[in-house]
């Protein structure tokens, strides 16, 4: 997937600087999307170049002046057709499942501290996400929310990070117990 949907997808909400963007690539796409800032501002160039993001410019008194970016027609035609595409399945590339698969033959306490890491980072992430979905809920039930919301995609989205993250305290969880009781057995 091209970084160049993921900011399109990010322009649906309305217009946004390019700061704008890289806080809620960081915040609202953080479950599923990295992007760096430098790399923002370069597609945001190439996007506008493309006709697909349209830019304005904002005068602002003792600050720099800023773009503005919005979806043009082109940029919402780009994003239904890719939409329309299949998706690729995405592959894993995850340091620490290649600590655990050599754990055997390596230090088990660093592998055990690794996990406890991992896990930590996805509660944080879990309590990140958990106050966005009761920011999207606004005190509604989930069925409530779905009925009126604009867009339902942002939400689907924060669902699939919070399963996957409370999926990974969960076999750090289950990795660090195995560990534990092999460490115990020997």
């Amino acid at each position: 997937m091209a970084l160049k949907n993921a900011i399109l997808t990010a322009l649906l909400d309305g217009e946004a600087s390019g700061y704008d963007l890289a806080k809620f690539f960081d915040f609202g796409m953080a479950n599923y999307w990295a992007a760096t800032p430098q790399q923002l501002y370069r597609e945001l160039d190439k996007l506008a170049g493309e006709g697909l993001i349209e830019a304005r410019v904002v005068e602002q008194e003792r600050r720099p002046n800023k773009k503005i970016f919005r979806l043009t027609d082109a940029g919402v035609s780009a994003l239904a057709a890719f939409t329309a595409t299949d998706a690729k399945p995405t592959a894993i590339r995850d340091e620490l499942m290649l600590k655990v698969q050599s754990v055997d033959i390596g230090d088990a306490s660093a592998v055990c501290a690794a996990l406890a890491a991992r896990r930590e980072g996805a509660y944080a992430k879990i309590v990140r996400y958990e106050k966005l979905q009761k920011h999207y809920l606004a005190g509604r039930s989930e069925a409530e929310y779905l009925k009126v919301t604009p867009r339902v995609g942002p939400y689907l989205t924060l669902l699939r990070g919070l399963a996957f993250e409370r999926d990974n305290v969960e076999w750090a969880e289950r990795c660090m117990a195995v560990l534990a009781q092999r460490a115990e057995d020997s």
